[in-house]
Order: C-alpha cells, then structure tokens, then sequence
C-alpha cells in the first residue's frame, strides 16, 4: 500500500522534516517536451485537455524524464468556464479568448456553477492516474477568481487589466457578484481533483499582482479565502507573478504554501509571509536558458535561502520556456535532490 503521506513533497509543504528538497516545476508538463510536441501534434489545445488519454500521458511525461517529485494534472485553467458553457478559445501565441467579455450583469448569467457532470475527463484521468504515479503525489490546480475574472471582463489576455479595474473601482456591486460565482466555481473544480485522487492543490492568481495590497485585501483576499478553506484536506498552494508587495497579504489567505517569483529572494519572502507557512520558488526560469554553470550556481543559491523557511518546495519563478532544453531541467532536478 502506497503511502503518499510520507514523501518528500507533500511533506515539505506540510512544514515537516524532509531527507532532500522536493522540487516540480510550473509548466512541467509541455511545450519544452519533444515527446508533448508529438502527442499535441494537430490536437486543439482544450480538446487535449477534456481527453483522459492525452492528459494522463502528458502529466506523466515530465514524471518519466526528469524524477521531479509532484506531477501536475495537464489542464488549462479556463477548462472549467469552458465546460460550463463559456465560448471561448485558447488561441496560439495569444492565450484564452473569450467570445463574449462580461461588462454587466446580464453577462454574469452564463456563469452557471459547475456540476462534476460537467468534466467527467477530469476525473478520469485523475483517477488513472493515481493509479499511474504510484508514489508520485498528483497535484490539481485551477485559475484563482481574480485572473479568471480579468479573462472574461477583458476578453483576452491584458497588460493593463483597464476593463477590469474600472469594474472593481467603478462597479464593486458587480465585480463582488462576479467574483461569488467565480469562487463557487473555482472550489467545486478542485473539489472535483481532490474527491478523484488529487493530493495537493496549487490556485494560480497569475495576474493579481496587478493590484494593491490594500484593494487585494478588499476585492480579492475574501474569495481566495473561502477558496482555500472549501478545500482542507490537501496541501493547498498559492501562486501569483509580480506579488512581491502582496506575500504578507497572500500569507492570510489561507494557503499551507505561497509561491515566490524570481523578483523577490526566498530569505526576503519567508519575512514577509511569516510563519506558519512553507514556501515554494523560486527560480528565474530564463536562467535554464544560460550555461549549466550559470543554472547550478543560482539554484544552489536559492536552496540555501530556503532554509529561511519552514519548508521549502524548489521550483520555477514562473512557468518552463518553450526553448528550455529538458537535459538542463534534468540536471537541476538532480541537483536539488543532492542538497541536504
């Protein structure tokens, strides 16, 4: 009998003693894989992603190459809108792309809760793939209120995030009814992981460090909360970019992880998290782009900082580059499993 309790993973986000540094990488499973190019070859990205085949074969591949310790469940983080009846696309090079971007009310009511009816695929290949990784530990993830709110008030991806600021600073009544059924969302889709055999969660707020702290607490902080405590019985993990000025803010909600991008150092980010909480990062995904020497004396750098925390999960800043060789994900993998 498997007891996936005692790896190194699950336990480091546990803030319990581990034998090595666990690590996994954001964007594992992907478009800097030879054998993932081949499979996608021809397949639409969201059609990848609601047949159990592929998305148990694509998580599985980084598992297979590189020995990281966490496999991430291959899925995009508009699956859920799109199963509830959402017309979007992904569309190469550009991102998700909503047909119709919600600017009032009338809008909101093509936002229906999820039912697990909905992605039948999902648990599927959930549960095949517990069966699979054995003592892998399997992590579900899904899209955080915030980032997931800006898809659909912008239409697309934004730099800016104009529409959606204007609607929370100019129509907090709809932005806070946006984000309520959101959060329903968000909880029922990971719930849905955990009941098939996820061990861990990681909620991606990819663009909330466009906001404030004190707006983040006001307009965000609320639903991540109540996000996080929808789903207790797992290790949950909170990631942002560019949330430097928001790690004591993202410390409250309630995750046993918070996730550091490359701006901020692991020492630094453990101060301003606090205590009580492991963190993971954090290492600038470009650097795997330089010379192996390069990426050996920067994550050696990092393991050391993350002895500031009560536990530490190694990992990219952000998601691999499509142009990162693999061999050089394998040998930092190696190397983070040397450190003691």
């Amino acid at each position: 009998m498997v007891n996936l309790a005692d790896s190194a993973f699950l336990r480091a986000c546990r803030r319990q003693p581990v034998d090595h540094t666990p690590v996994w990488y954001m964007r594992q499973a992907g478009r800097s894989l030879p054998e993932y190019l081949k499979v996608r070859e021809g397949v639409p990205m969201l059609t990848a992603c609601a047949t159990p085949d592929l998305i148990v074969e694509i998580t599985m591949q980084p598992v297979r190459r590189y020995g990281v310790d966490a496999a991430i469940f291959f899925s995009d983080i508009v699956v859920p809108l799109k199963a509830i009846g959402v017309d979007l696309d992904i569309k190469p090079g550009v991102g998700p792309v909503i047909a119709d971007p919600i600017r009032d009310r009338a809008g909101l009511e093509v936002l229906r809760p999820l039912e697990p009816g909905d992605v039948p695929y999902v648990t599927e290949a959930i549960q095949s793939l517990v069966g699979e990784l054995g003592s892998t530990p399997l992590i579900g993830f899904a899209g955080a209120p915030f980032t997931l709110a800006s898809y659909l008030i912008e239409g697309g991806p934004s730099k800016n995030h104009d529409h959606t600021k204007a609607m929370m600073y100019g129509e907090p009544a709809l932005w806070h009814a946006l984000m309520e059924r959101l959060t329903d969302i968000v909880s029922r889709h990971l719930r849905v992981q955990i009941d098939a055999g996820a061990s861990a969660i990681q909620l991606f707020d990819s663009w909330v460090g466009a906001v404030a702290p004190d707006d983040y607490r006001e307009f965000v902080l609320p639903y991540t909360r109540r996000i996080f405590e929808a789903v207790p019985d797992v290790p949950r993990i909170h990631f942002g970019v560019g949330t430097g000025e928001l790690l004591g803010v993202l410390g409250e909600a309630g995750a046993d992880v918070v996730g550091v991008d490359w701006r901020v150092p692991l020492d630094e980010a453990a101060r301003r998290v606090g205590p009580g909480r492991a963190l993971q990062g954090n290492l600038d995904p470009a650097i795997l782009l330089a010379p192996w020497e390069a990426v050996e004396r920067k994550a050696l750098s990092i393991l050391e900082q993350g002895r500031s925390a009560e536990g530490h999960v190694f990992n990219l800043g952000h998601g691999v580059l499509p142009s990162t060789d693999p061999d050089q994900l394998r040998r930092l993998t190696d190397l983070v499993h040397s450190f003691r």
